[in-house]
């Protein structure tokens, strides 16, 4: 077991986190709108709001999953295998469900069924995007020995 293991720094997270919520809504608003019959610009305000608190579970979750694995592990977070890949996407949106759903209901004025319905629509959606955004994140900035993140070209790797 790692004592101190290697996390990303503050701002590599800010990044993170940015990119991770910018691609979120860019990609999952417009089939959103579509597949729940809410209006675009009402989508839009949701998700901007959820994707706000996914920010805020996102630096928090991902901060204390990568500080565990590292003290149980001793290996940073750009080495994680699939399967723990897997849990730690499912984890991630599994929390974020419990906190999102009252959200839902309230702002679409959803039934708790069809938003329960929604909400896992979305988190399906995002915990396939977590998946793929964080290995490609991870590839692309991999945590260098003192702790930074260094951009790495695929062809370096």
């Amino acid at each position: 077991m790692s004592a101190k293991p290697k996390l990303r720094t503050f701002p590599d997270r800010l990044r993170q986190i940015a990119m991770f919520e910018i691609g979120g809504l860019v990609l999952i608003t417009p089939p959103f709108a579509w597949a729940s019959g809410v209006p675009i610009r009402e989508s839009i305000g949701l998700l901007a709001l959820l994707a706000l608190m996914a920010a805020i579970w996102n630096g928090a979750y991902n901060t204390t999953f990568d500080w565990i694995e590292g003290r149980l592990t001793g290996r940073t977070a750009d080495r994680r295998p699939f399967r723990l890949r897997a849990l730690h996407a499912l984890g991630f949106e599994s929390g974020l469900l419990v906190m999102t759903l009252p959200v839902i209901v309230w702002w679409t004025g959803m039934g708790w069924v069809d938003a329960m319905i929604a909400d896992i629509g979305l988190a399906i959606t995002y915990t396939i995007y977590a998946f793929l955004f964080n290995l490609g994140y991870d590839r692309l900035f991999p945590i260098a020995p003192d702790g930074a993140a260094a951009v790495v070209l695929a062809a370096e790797r």
